[in-house]
C-alpha cells in the first residue's frame, strides 16, 4: 500500500513537472511570434543597427531560439531566472523578490478567511441539500463565479472607498508599516479575493460532500442511528478531504 501511494505521489509530481516544462516551452514559443522587437522598442527608433546588434548580443537574443530556451531553463534550475529584457540591469529574481512578500501576505490572509468560511458554507449546504438555504447558496455562488473579478473589485472600491470612505482605494504597503494600517490597506483586495474564492470553494466542497454522502457506508452509519452532524463530521468529511483539498488548491491558484 505504501509503495502504491509513493508511486502515485511520484507520478503526480512527475506529471506536474512535465506540464510546467510544456507550459514554459509554449509560452517561450508564443513570445517569439509576437510582433515587434524588444531591443528596438527599448532603444527607440533612433538606435543605429550596430547598437541594436550589440544589445541583442548582450541579451543573448542573437542565438537560435532552442539554444536560448535551453540556456534559460538551465539557469532557472540553478536559481537564476536571468535579467529583464526591458532593463538589462534588473535581475528577474530581484524583481520577483520585491513583490513576493506582499503577494504571499495577500494570499495568506485570503486563505485564512476563505477556507474556513467556504468549508462551513459548503458542508452546511450539503447537509441541507434541496433546502431554501441550499438553493440560495447555489444561486449566490453561481452569480459570484460568473462576475469578473475586476468588476467585484471596482464595486467594492466604489462602495467602501469612494462612498463610505472606510478604506483606501489604493493598497500600497511599505516596510515598517503598523499592523493595523497594513490590514486596513489590504482589506479591500482581501475582501474581493475572499468573496471569489469562497464562491468557488463552497460549490466544490458541497459537491464533494454530497458525493460522499451517497456512499454505502454513509447509509450504514445513518441506519445505525448516527446523527446528521456525526455522519458528516466523522464519516463523510474525512473521506471527502481529497476532493476538498483539490478544491482549495484550485481556488487559491
Amino acid at each position: 500500500m505504501n509503495v502504491n501511494i509513493a508511486w502515485l505521489i511520484g507520478r503526480r509530481i512527475g506529471t506536474s513537472l512535465f506540464i510546467l516544462l510544456l507550459v514554459s516551452a509554449i509560452v517561450f514559443g508564443a513570445t517569439l511570434l509576437l510582433p515587434g522587437d524588444v531591443v528596438e522598442e527599448t532603444l527607440g527608433q533612433s538606435a543605429t543597427p550596430e547598437l541594436v546588434a550589440a544589445a541583442r548580443k548582450s541579451l543573448g537574443l542573437d542565438r537560435p531560439p532552442l539554444e536560448r530556451y535551453i540556456v534559460w531553463l538551465k539557469n532557472l534550475l540553478s536559481g537564476d531566472p536571468g535579467y529583464s529584457l526591458v532593463n538589462s540591469e534588473l535581475k528577474v529574481a530581484d524583481m520577483i523578490g520585491r513583490r513576493l512578500p506582499n503577494s504571499l501576505l495577500l494570499a495568506g490572509l485570503t486563505a485564512s478567511l476563505a477556507v474556513p468560511i467556504a468549508l462551513l458554507i459548503g458542508i452546511a449546504a450539503a447537509m441541507t441539500q434541496g433546502s431554501r438555504f441550499d438553493r440560495l447558496l447555489s444561486m449566490t455562488t453561481v452569480s459570484m463565479v460568473s462576475v469578473p473579478e475586476f468588476l467585484i473589485a471596482s464595486v467594492a472600491v466604489l462602495i467602501f472607498a469612494v462612498n463610505l470612505r472606510w478604506l483606501p482605494a489604493l493598497s500600497t504597503v511599505s516596510d515598517g508599516m503598523p499592523v493595523l494600517e497594513l490590514l486596513r490597506r489590504l482589506a479591500l483586495p482581501v475582501m474581493t479575493l475572499t468573496m471569489i474564492v469562497v464562491a468557488q470553494m463552497a460549490r466544490l466542497t458541497r459537491a464533494a460532500v454530497i458525493n460522499t454522502l451517497r456512499s454505502p457506508y454513509i447509509e450504514m452509519a445513518i441506519l445505525k442511528g448516527a446523527s446528521p452532524v456525526r455522519v458528516v463530521v466523522a464519516h463523510a468529511l474525512p473521506n471527502a478531504i481529497g476532493p476538498i483539498a483539490n478544491a482549495i488548491a484550485l481556488s487559491l491558484s
